[in-house]
């Protein structure tokens, strides 16, 4: 194995990360070198990984213990990983994370991060993109900024639960439960969060989650959100990954937004994906 090199792909979020191959078993060092990335950049790509569900789980737990994921249905026989699949014939049809979001942030622990690794992928289309929420916070406008600190954010799970229940959004080969009051219980987060690890600032909203601001009404909080929602997903502060087979790409759930781009109808994709949590008490 060569020397490990991280290089950025855009002045604010993402780096590639050649000389790792993960898919054998590493020495704690490499490790902390890819954790170390992670936190500097946010978001890791690593080409021709290869990696299979066993390589993967074990990858997946040097950042931190697994998480299991409720209200959306796993492989058979494992309930840590979730195949997001698409298949030629799903047309017309919603994605898996086709918005903007942060996992499951309606939880009162939400995922620390996650891994995603490509097993089939589609001649054209598929991609899928990163904002960086660091940025986002540090370059909120002042009104926006005294709106948010010290602010709670009420969080729901709105495509699981009966208040927010999407119409007509047929999902693509994914199983997920629907209608279940149990996921519009609320959640309150901090609107800013703090990184456990870097003590950086992030902001911490997004629209599949948020339902509103704390001591503000639904009405009341929408104008603002959206306010946040544009300012956060800025061209300036993401970037976008273009999958190939044997890509590997992990992400911290905490510091960015992401979303899958649902631009490939007439072919297949297939990836999966695990989870992990940071171990930690929830955020302040």
């Amino acid at each position: 194995m060569g020397a490990l090199t991280v290089k950025p792909v855009t002045g604010a979020i993402g780096a590639v990360v050649e000389g790792a191959d993960l898919s054998v078993t590493v020495e704690e060092s490499l490790v902390q070198e890819v954790r170390t990335a992670l936190w500097d950049h946010q978001v890791l790509f690593l080409r021709d990984q290869y990696l299979d569900i066993p390589q993967l789980k074990r990858l997946t737990q040097a950042f931190g213990p697994l998480q299991r994921l409720p209200y959306v249905e796993a492989v058979p026989d494992d309930p840590d990983v979730i195949g997001v699949r698409k298949k030629a014939t799903d047309r017309k049809v919603a994605v898996f994370g086709g918005n903007w979001h942060s996992d499951f942030s309606f939880l009162a622990h939400p995922p620390a991060g996650s891994l995603l690794t490509a097993v089939e992928v589609p001649e054209v289309g598929g991609d899928t993109v990163w904002a960086n929420q660091i940025a986002a916070y540090e370059t909120l406008p002042p009104d926006l900024k005294e709106v948010v600190d010290g602010r709670a954010a009420i969080h729901v799970g709105k495509p699981h639960g009966v208040k927010f229940a999407p119409k007509g959004n047929r999902l693509s080969m994914i199983k997920m439960v629907r209608n279940d009051p149990k996921a519009d219980r609320e959640t309150h987060h901090p609107a800013v969060r703090t990184h456990p690890v870097t003590g950086q600032k992030s902001l911490f909203v997004n629209p599949v989650y948020t339902a509103r601001l704390d001591g503000l009404s639904e009405a009341e909080s929408e104008l603002i959100l959206d306010r946040l929602y544009w300012h956060a997903t800025r061209p300036e502060f993401c970037c976008r990954h273009r999958w190939c087979a044997g890509d590997l790409v992990i992400w911290d759930n905490r510091s960015t937004l992401h979303f899958a781009v649902n631009d490939y109808d007439g072919f297949d994709r297939l990836l999966y994906r695990t989870t992990f949590s940071d171990d930690k008490p929830p955020f302040a």
